[in-house]
């Protein structure tokens, strides 16, 4: 299941270093003149998978991933070219992570002059608003149109996406505003830049990686008005813990910083948690393995995320859950505990589901 993260955030904000604690890859980090996207695919910290292994010998244990794309970072007087790959690929984005600046750093001078993060999130949602206002705006224009020949549904689209603008004008992001299934149909399609959902994350100093600062307190003051989540974490940290290769080496830096884990790795669950997605395993002597699959998928869609002959052919899904797994040690200890289940195709999967597929194509 391919799914992208972007993380944004204006010019020496530290997304990129943030980017490369989080992903495979290594950006490039260009103070003032990003020019186009680093990619990189980021794996899923889940201690699951550890503990499945202790109780299923296998070869290889593969966690599940998330695809992220560095955006190139936002700056006033960048031009129009800049601006539009800045608002294509957050298009192209099923989430965001807007990484905020909260540290002060004389080498890394701030664009706009001065360290003000809540400004810094105006600044970058005003652009994604006034670029929706102009879509809605021009689709008002396209059903108005319909509406002179009699299109009674575009009459009603033409109100929904009235109240859209409105809201947009005032400052008003579309995931905030309460639309019902009907009033969706309308705006959908425009893929509008506010309708996707952020996680914000205040990059602090190293010094002020367990308990946050004066910065990242205003920007969760400023956004528990709005509903919107916040972490924090400290990017050159993140940076200096990646860089070490033993876990003994990284666990002694965690704790002389008083951080239990790294911050990335609550960041990338908070990531797949913001995309509403759920965690399915497959276990064997060969290989254990996490799939991903949206909150809410049925066994023969969940089958298809492993392949698409197991939901074209799909007879049935056998079950165990995690917890029973893990207290019983053993599948022939769920079948005989009664906690083997045996699954059709309007099973929903779970989070934490064992699942065996069976089919026939």
């Amino acid at each position: 299941m391919a799914l992208q993260c972007g993380i944004t955030g204006v010019v020496n904000s530290g997304k990129t270093t943030i980017f490369n604690s989080l992903s495979n890859s290594r950006g490039e980090i260009n103070r003032f003149g990003e020019s186009k996207p680093n990619l990189g695919t980021i794996q899923v910290p889940d201690r699951r998978l550890r503990e499945l292994e202790k109780r299923q010998k296998t070869e290889r244990v593969v966690p599940t991933t998330m695809e992220i794309v560095d955006i190139p970072g936002l700056m006033k007087g960048g031009g129009a070219t800049a601006g539009n790959r800045f608002l294509a690929e957050i298009r192209n984005s099923d989430a965001l992570i807007h990484v905020v600046r909260c540290f002060d750093n004389d080498d890394a001078p701030h664009p706009d002059g001065s360290v003000n993060p809540v400004r810094d999130i105006e600044n970058i949602n005003l652009e994604l608003q006034m670029r929706d206002l102009e879509s809605v705006e021009k689709k008002i224009e396209r059903l108005e149109r319909l509406i002179k020949t009699g299109d009674k549904d575009a009459l009603k689209g033409v109100d929904v996406l009235k109240k859209c603008a409105g809201h947009l004008g005032d400052f008003g992001d579309i995931r905030s505003l309460n639309l019902n299934a009907t009033e969706l149909r309308y705006v959908e399609e425009l893929f509008l830049l506010t309708m996707k959902p952020v996680l914000y994350v205040c990059n602090v100093d190293q010094g002020s990686a367990a308990s946050g600062n004066d910065w990242s307190r205003q920007v969760a003051s400023y956004l528990e008005e709005r509903g919107e989540e916040m972490i924090t974490i400290a990017g050159s940290l993140e940076a200096d813990i990646a860089e070490l290769n033993h876990p003994e080496e990284r666990l002694e830096f965690l704790h002389d910083a008083g951080l239990e884990e790294p911050g990335v790795n609550r960041l990338v669950r908070a990531a797949y948690s913001l995309l509403n997605l759920k965690t399915f395993f497959t276990i064997g002597p060969k290989e254990i393995r996490a799939w991903t699959i949206h909150d809410g998928m049925k066994a023969p869609e969940a089958a298809g995320v492993i392949h698409s002959d197991l939901e074209r052919g799909f007879i049935r899904a056998e079950v165990m859950k995690y917890d029973d797994f893990i207290r019983m040690g053993s599948e022939s200890a769920c079948k005989e505990a009664g906690r083997f289940f045996v699954e059709g195709k309007n099973y929903v999967v779970e989070d934490g589901d064992i699942v065996f597929v069976r089919f026939n194509v």
